[in-house]
C-alpha cells in the first residue's frame, strides 16, 4: 500500500532504489531495507509548516522506474526532492546510482516538475550534483531551513535570496549564501519528529522494511516490521575515512570536508521517547538506533533508556559507539532497554558484538591486512563488518586522494563496498585489486570459520547457523578482480 496521495503536493520526497547494484544478489534476501530517515525528518518538518508532503520509497515498494514515474506523475508535486542519504558512510554516494537514473527519467516524462537533491553526497559535491542537467536545485547541508524557504517561493522568483540553496541562473551554477543547520535549542521544534504514517506498507505499518540479518539474530522471521531512528545527529570525531558530518557544512568554499563540520545535536529525551512509543504502537520491536555515537553523552542516553524501561517498551535494538566512550556501569541499563547489539567490543552484560574492520588504509600491506583478519578471528564476535578502504566524497581521505592523484571511481557504483564496480583505494604497498581481493577473502574466511559458526549456533540456534551458511554461499562478482585475475 502506498501512502503517496493523489492530490497535488508541495513536495514529494523520493527514496531511489540502488539495492540491486549496491549489494548484488545479497539484496534479494540479506541486505536491510531501512526506513528513510531524512525523508521522514524533512517531511515532518515541512508538514509542521503547513506544506503538503508525501514520501515515495522505491526500494521498499520494489518499484521499477516506470512504476515510480507513474506514482510521481499522479502525485503532481511542485517539487520532487531526491534524498540522497543513508545511514552507512558510503550510502549518500551509493544512492546516486538510483537517484541520477530516476531523476533523469522524471525530467523527460514530467519536465514541469522541479527537481532538488539533498543529502550527504550533495553536501560533499554540490557543484557536481547541480551540474547534472536534470537537477534544478541542491540543498547545501541537511537542508531544513533552505527547503522551508524554497517552498515559500513559486520555485522561480526570489530563489536567489534562499540561503543554503544551489540553483542555475543564465547557464551558471550558483551557490547562495550558506544556511545554518538546526541548532541544539531548536531540535524539538524545527525537526519535530518522523512522518512514519507516510511510509508505504503491505498489511501493517513498516512491514516493507527489514532489519539487518544479524540484528534479527540471523532469523528472517524477526526482521520485520523494522525502523531506524536517530536520537542525535552528527559526530564529534573526525575520522579520515568518514564523511558523516558533511551534512553539517555551512561553508561553500572548495575543499570543505566532514572534519570541518563536527557538530552533534540531540533531541530531548522526552521528545524522542514519544517517537519510540509511536513505533511500539505500530507493532515494531526491531529498531536500529542510527546515531553515530549513541553512548557518548549520558545526559541524553541515560534518561532515554530509563524512559523505555519505565514505559515497558519491548524492543530489539542495536547502535554504534566507540569502545572508548561506553561506560561499563551503564551496560546493564542498555540491556534492560533492549539494546542487544553494540558495534564495538563489549560482552560483559551479555550484549552481542559487531566488530568493524577496514582493509586497505594507506600504510596497509598484505601482512598487516592478514593481522587484521587474524584479530577478527581471535575476537570471534557475533558479527563483523568488513570494508575495503574507500575515499568517500566529503571525507578528508577523499581530498587527500584527489591531491595525490590516486585513482577514484568515476561513477557512484564504484563507491559501493559490495558492488560489482567497487573500486577501493590502493595502498603504498598493494594495488586496489589486492585490497578488494583480500577483503572478500577475509569475509568468506570469517563467515566459514568453524568457531564463529559454533558461536552462532550456541547463541541463536541451529537454523540460524544454517541461515548464515546460506548467506556465505553467495559470492560477489567484482569487475576489478575479473580484469586482474590472481597471478601465480
Amino acid at each position: 500500500m502506498s501512502k503517496v496521495p493523489t492530490r497535488q503536493l508541495d513536495v514529494l520526497f523520493i527514496e531511489p532504489d540502488c539495492a540491486g547494484v549496491a549489494y548484488q544478489d545479497l539484496s534479494k534476501v540479506y541486505s536491510a531495507i531501512e526506513t528513510p530517515t531524512w525523508s521522514l525528518l524533512l517531511a515532518q518538518s515541512c508538514r509542521a509548516k503547513g506544506y503538503g508532503v508525501g514520501i515515495l520509497d522505491q526500494t521498499a515498494e520494489r518499484l521499477t522506474d516506470e512504476q515510480a514515474l507513474k506514482k510521481i506523475g499522479q502525485a503532481k508535486p511542485r517539487l520532487a526532492v531526491f534524498v540522497v542519504y543513508g545511514q552507512n558512510p558510503n550510502s549518500g554516494t551509493t544512492n546516486m546510482i538510483g537517484a541520477g537514473r530516476l531523476c533523469a527519467a522524471l525530467k523527460l516524462a514530467h519536465p514541469e516538475i522541479k527537481t532538488c537533491f539533498v543529502g550527504s553526497h550533495t553536501s560533499a559535491l554540490p557543484r557536481e550534483v547541480l551540474s547534472l542537467p536534470f537537477v534544478d536545485f541542491v540543498l547545501l547541508n541537511e537542508g531544513v531551513y533552505a527547503l522551508h524557504n524554497l517552498l515559500a517561493t513559486n520555485l522561480q522568483d526570489k530563489i536567489h535570496a534562499v540561503k543554503g540553496l544551489g540553483h542555475k541562473s543564465g547557464g551558471q551554477l550558483v551557490l547562495n549564501e550558506p544556511q545554518a543547520v538546526v541548532p541544539q535549542e531548536r531540535m524539538d521544534q524545527d525537526l519535530p519528529g518522523y512522518a512514519w504514517d507516510l511510509l508505504p506498507y503491505d498489511k501493517k505499518p513498516l512491514d516493507l522494511y527489514r532489519a539487518h540479518f544479524w540484528h534479527a539474530e540471523f532469523s528472517h522471521e524477526k526482521r520485520t516490521p523494522f525502523a531506524a531512528i536517530y536520537t542525535s545527529l552528527g559526530c564529534r570525531f573526525a575520522c579520515d575515512f568518514c564523511m558523516i558530518n558533511i551534512v553539517n557544512r555551512v561553508d561553500n568554499a572548495d575543499g570543505v570536508v566532514s572534519a570541518n563540520s563536527r557538530n552533534m545535536r540531540y533531541w530531548s529525551p522526552d521528545f524522542i521517547t514519544k517517537e519510540f512509543e509511536k513505533l511500539a504502537g505500530y507493532g515494531v520491536e526491531t529498531i536500529r538506533i542510527s546515531d553515530e555515537m549513541f553512548f557518548l553523552d549520558k545526559r541524553y542516553y541515560e534518561p532515554l533508556c530509563q524512559n523505555i524501561i519505565d514505559r515497558g517498551l519491548k524492543f530489539r535494538m542495536w547502535s554504534y559507539s566507540r569502545v572508548d566512550t561506553v561506560r561499563k556501569e551503564f551496560l546493564e541499563l542498555f540491556r534492560k532497554a533492549g539494546i542487544g547489539w553494540l558495534a564495538l567490543e563489549v560482552r560483559d552484560q551479555g550484549l552481542n558484538v559487531i566488530s568493524n574492520y577496514i582493509f586497505g588504509f594507506p600504510d596497509d600491506n598484505l601482512e598487516t591486512m592478514q593481522q587484521t583478519l587474524d584479530l577478527a578471528l581471535e575476537l570471534c564476535t557475533e558479527m563483523v563488518n568488513m570494508y575495503p578502504c574507500q575515499a568517500l566524497p566529503g571525507s578528508p581521505l577523499y581530498n587527500t586522494a584527489r591531491q595525490m592523484g590516486w585513482k577514484l571511481p568515476d561513477k557512484p557504483e564504484g563507491f559501493a563496498f559490495l558492488s560489482y564496480e567497487s573500486l577501493p583505494l590502493p595502498t603504498k604497498h598493494v594495488s586496489a585489486a589486492e585490497v578488494l581481493r583480500f577483503r572478500d577473502h577475509a569475509w568468506q574466511t570469517y563467515f566459514q570459520y568453524p568457531a564463529f559458526l559454533e558461536l552462532v549456533e550456541k547463541k541463536f540456534g541451529t537454523q540460524e547457523r544454517k541461515n548464515v551458511e546460506a548467506m556465505a554461499s553467495i559470492r560477489l562478482r567484482r569487475r576489478l578482480l575479473e580484469e586482474q585475475p590472481t597471478t601465480a
